[in-house]
């Protein structure tokens, strides 16, 4: 195989959401940069993503009048995180994401509109908030990424509705209430009726929304920029000279290119949500591709973890929750393909519960996808889970959807004869189909549907805070987030623990450059995104706090590295 030299000022490995952010910066600050992605595509695992990236105390906030303050931020991650909070890292994470996010809206194409109503995941905690951290991606037009349309990585497809991505918030709502509001409706005609024009005209949606329209802004702003994107391109050695990482080996159209980064290597490969032996070692649960699902590409392996080890870095191996969970249904479409389903909505909305074992509730339904599973992951014995369900009626699956099987009036039959959905007539007969006990299960519907009735829960305290009532239905009376199962016929669909990404990684300073074992840095080598370890600690305190802290370190990284030469 043939050998080439190729030199830069930075080269970034990897092209989500944190190495696109470190090629602008370290572009904006005046290096060259080349980014190199071992998928075909571009985007990672933030181009399946929600998109929503927490970032306090931003300009957008401010201009909101939102009320909210440093000490305010870092009392509220004190509370989450507790004593494993670095809050040097935390104060850096702070000060840097406003900078970021006036800068990058001057100069590049990526925008963020404010979630004033969406509140952190536990609002009512000190220092907690209701609205105004975290940011969303707003539409993007797919047009505009002219040549690089083809190469950015598509949204998850089982969160697609016929073939369109639905944007979260209000345009989701309007989807759910479409059956009841006439306004809604009208909203969703609409909507379809666009998306069919483009399909004829264009061959495919034009109308990028969440986590794609974020991948996509950010890689036209870091190529518009002028840094080089090399996809189908990946790295097989870290290049050290004097002590400093120097550069990379990549491989490049059946050809091995050395590559001489002068200023710094930024490893932002994604984590290791699919490096099976790792997550053996760090999940207390069984972490078998058949027993833990992940939304994340199947590429992304923990390629920089372990070319980081290769040099002396230190990997983390003792945070509370090694990864940022979710709960997952399995299925299989029309043409056999698997699916997983994220249940990051449906669980919340009146009528859906979840039950484990022999057919108990086990956890608010209502709180965040990362605390439902935390909750789950409790009750494990040994490294095994009891098999869990949620449970729906008709009224429910009607108005919501359960999973892949979609609301009124989109056909449940492929997933009812497929096995993804089953239905009977009374709890006890749903019970014997999915292997619960009837009685166990009848009673637990019992008891819950007489609180529910007069919008009480309490055994879990669903729909008592922000949170909860956010994830419900507003429409709903008097909770929007309980309601009776006692509509016939009764659904359930089993799900399984699941992430979108990892918590644990490599070590890393405020400045985002690579840790030793003994603390000292690592000339030369920086980390961001889910290579680096959350600055969270494991918990998950907001919406977008993989996306927000991915952004912002990558930022740092890409400024950092662009003021230093490690090759003279």
């Amino acid at each position: 195989m043939s050998e080439y030299a190729e030199t830069c000022d930075v080269l970034v490995i990897g092209s989500g959401a944190a190495g696109l952010s470190a090629a602008i910066s370290a572009r904006l600050s005046g290096a060259s940069v080349i980014v190199v992605e071992k998928s075909e595509v571009f985007g990672g695992t933030t181009a399946r993503s929600g998109g929503w990236c927490w970032i306090p105390l931003s300009g957008q906030a401010r201009s909101a009048g939102i009320d909210d303050s440093e000490e305010d931020v870092l009392t509220y991650l004190r509370h989450e995180i507790g004593a494993t909070l670095d809050e040097t890292k935390a104060r850096a994470f702070l000060k840097a994401g406003p900078e970021m996010l006036a800068l990058y809206e001057r100069r590049t194409s990526l925008r963020l509109d404010l979630g004033t109503a969406f509140p952190d995941y536990h609002p009512e905690a000190p220092g907690g908030r209701t609205g105004g951290r975290a940011l969303s991606t707003p539409p993007f037009d797919a047009r505009d990424l002219g040549p690089l349309l083809p190469w950015l990585a598509p949204p998850l497809r089982a969160l697609m509705l016929a073939g369109m991505s639905i944007g979260s918030g209000t345009e989701l709502r309007h989807f759910f209430r479409a059956s009841r509001s006439p306004r809604s409706a009208l909203f969703v005609l609409r909507r379809m009726l666009a998306h069919g024009f483009d399909v004829l005209r264009f061959g495919r949606g034009m109308r990028l929304v969440n986590g794609n329209a974020l991948a996509a802004r950010l890689g036209k702003s870091a190529t518009d920029l002028g840094a080089a994107l090399w996809l189908s391109s990946p790295v097989t050695q870290l290049l050290v000279h004097q002590d400093c990482v120097a550069g990379a080996v990549v491989l490049r159209q059946d050809t091995i290119a050395r590559i001489r980064a002068r200023k710094g290597v930024i490893l932002a490969t994604g984590g290791f949500p699919h490096d099976l032996a790792r997550r053996t070692s760090l999940y207390l649960h069984a972490a078998s591709e058949k027993d833990h699902l992940s939304l994340a590409p199947q590429g992304i392996q923990g390629d920089g973890l372990r070319l980081a080890h290769t040099v002396g870095a230190a990997v983390g191996t003792g945070l509370s929750q090694n990864a940022a969970w979710t709960p997952l249904s399995h299925g299989h479409w029309t043409d056999g393909t698997s699916v997983a389903y994220p249940h990051f909505v449906d669980r919340g909305k009146p009528g859906i519960i979840a039950v484990a074992g022999p057919g108990r509730r086990f956890v608010n339904e209502a709180s965040s996808y990362h605390d439902f599973v935390s909750a789950w992951l409790d009750l494990r014995e040994g490294d095994r889970l009891p098999t869990a369900w949620f449970i729906a009626d008709a009224r429910a699956i009607g108005r919501y959807g359960l999973g892949l099987a979609r609301p009124f009036p989109f056909p449940r039959r492929h997933w009812l004869k497929s096995g993804y959905l089953l239905c009977a007539k009374t709890p006890q007969e749903l019970a014997a189909k999915a292997g619960l006990d009837a009685a166990t299960l009848a009673e637990t519907i019992r008891r819950f549907n007489q609180a529910a009735a007069v919008g009480t829960d309490p055994d879990f305290g669903r729909g008592s805070s922000a949170y909860n009532r956010f994830q419900g239905d507003p429409d709903h009376r008097p909770n929007p987030s309980l309601a009776p199962l006692d509509r016939p016929p009764f659904y359930a669909v089993r799900i399984r623990p699941g992430d979108i990404g990892t918590f644990e990684g490599i070590l890393t300073d405020t400045h985002a450059r690579v840790l030793n074992e003994i603390g000292q840095t690592i000339p030369g080598l920086y980390a961001a995104g889910n290579d680096m370890r959350s600055l969270m600690g494991g918990y998950y305190p907001g919406a977008g706090i993989t996306l927000g802290p991915a952004l912002v370190f990558g930022f740092i990284a890409g400024r950092d590295a662009a003021t230093r030469n490690v090759m003279e």
